[in-house]
């Protein structure tokens, strides 16, 4: 009986802790052998004497770090045991098909894509839909998805929107693009970005005729002295890509008071702000200076970029101009998955996964964390108390590009730091994603790449 191998006190508090803990051993020791099917929640609830909620989160926590596995007609079972570390770490080793690179930032785990609720969901916005909703829809969403993001924005992120405010995207990159064209036709061409910061967005806003200015990002955030005469400036306060700083109070106030005196637009990257771990959570910079900032958002990291599912909240001066350029882009996009991502949001089921994810990835996370102190204790880690990414900051005259080349050419997906950095000058050091595999799999990768350093 599973019960026996479940060394468990009942009488102190905590008891679901200890019983994912206890299951989490049983399968890594496999003394439950992969393949092995586990009882219902509700007969191992009734046989351990715990309630059956505690098992169920035991459950799904261990089916989040890939330990189990679940699936509907099949019950949960054990998973496969995991491939072992390999013997000789600088060998080629390509991720299995379908699989994302281990390491590689930006990317969740999509294994973990809600299926069976966004199904439900677009079920429910297709039986639903009028007949109406399948015309040309308003170019800045459909109204009822609008609702349920003012709504969320509002409640999560202390946005300060309504409906007619948000402009339904097909991703954080549509949103950037109607702002750079609105930008390049009001001449706001000279426009800040940090330093280090995303090169995609760097090349990005390149294609919109834009000229770029590198601004400095200390431990304080974004140095807002630096930004001179620029006329708009790209920022992600609550968690800057990719050191993991948040924006200090006082800079804020400094940033939004250069926008309101010099005329100037911040634009506001919120691209995962829903994970955070070890710290209170920030609101977003638009909720205190809706005049000024424009809020960028999208489901790319919460559910998968291939939804293609963002918003934008410009300043109400700018809504008019964006929308003629959404409409101009594609007269509204998607009305059924609008209405299904609706559907998600106000069912619930767009938290209920969020919560669910935030738990496998701060697992994920400690994994990482322990297997770089294990395998590279010489490098100094930050930016983990939130997000889906961590950096790791290498001794100086590592060459931080060779060593991710060499990372890539044995199957890891890490970002040399020095990639990031658009004029400055800093340390070397890599990027690190941790969203996309199981703990068992992060610590093969860590010993895989710490066997490539010089």
């Amino acid at each position: 009986m599973l019960e026996a191998l479940l060394a468990l006190d009942r009488d102190r508090p905590g008891v679901g802790e200890r019983l994912i803990g206890a299951l989490r051993e049983a399968v890594a020791q496999q003394r439950i052998a992969p393949g092995t099917r586990l009882p219902s929640s509700r007969d191992l609830a009734a046989d351990l004497g715990l309630s059956r909620g505690l098992v169920v989160a035991a459950y799904e926590q261990l089916v989040a770090e890939g330990r189990l596995v679940s699936r509907r007609g099949s019950g949960t079972t054990v998973a496969p045991a995991p491939p072992p570390v390999p013997a000789s770490a600088g060998q080629p080793s390509p991720p299995p098909a379908g699989r994302v690179a281990p390491l590689r930032p930006g990317v969740p785990d999509l294994g973990m894509f809600p299926r069976a609720a966004w199904r439900r969901a677009y079920e429910r916005a297709l039986t639903g839909a009028l007949d109406s909703d399948l015309d040309y829809t308003d170019p800045a969403g459909v109204p009822r998805l609008r609702a349920e993001l003012a709504a969320y924005l509002g409640r999560v992120r202390a946005a300060r929107t309504g409906a007619d405010g948000v402009v339904v995207t097909t991703g954080a990159a549509q949103a950037l693009g109607l702002l750079g064209r609105v930008l390049a036709a009001r001449g706001m061409t000279d426009v800040g970005v940090e330093d280090p910061g995303s090169a995609g967005i760097r090349d990005h806003l390149l294609a919109y005729g834009l000229t770029l200015h590198p601004v400095p990002v200390d431990e304080r955030g974004a140095v807002v002295s630096a930004l001179g005469r620029m006329q708009a400036v790209f920022v992600t306060p609550a968690h800057q890509f990719p050191t993991g700083v948040v924006l200090a109070p006082g800079r804020r106030a400094e940033l939004i008071d250069w926008a309101r005196r010099t005329g100037g637009l911040i634009i506001e990257d919120d691209y995962d702000a829903e994970f955070r771990y070890d710290r209170d959570p920030v609101g977003c910079l638009q909720g205190v200076a809706p005049d000024v900032v424009a809020l960028v958002g999208s489901a790319s990291k919460a559910l998968a970029p291939g939804l293609r599912r963002g918003w934008l909240v410009p300043p109400p001066a700018w809504l008019p101009a964006v929308r003629r350029a959404k409409s101009d882009a594609d007269m509204g996009g998607s009305a059924l998955e609008q209405l299904a991502f609706a559907e998600l949001l106000g069912s619930g089921g767009y938290d209920r996964h969020l919560r669910r994810a935030r738990r496998a990835q701060r697992t994920r996370r400690d994994a990482l964390v322990a297997a770089l102190r294990t395998h590279l204790p010489q490098a100094r880690i930050s930016g983990v108390a939130a997000g889906l990414h961590l950096v790791v900051e290498l001794p100086s005259g590592v060459d931080d590009r060779a060593l991710a080349a060499r990372a890539r050419s044995a199957g890891l997906g890490p970002l040399a730091l020095s990639e990031l950095r658009h004029g400055g000058d800093g340390p070397p050091g890599l990027v690190l994603g941790y969203a996309a595999q199981t703990p068992d799999e992060l610590t093969a990768a860590v010993a895989t790449l710490a066997g490539l350093l010089p």
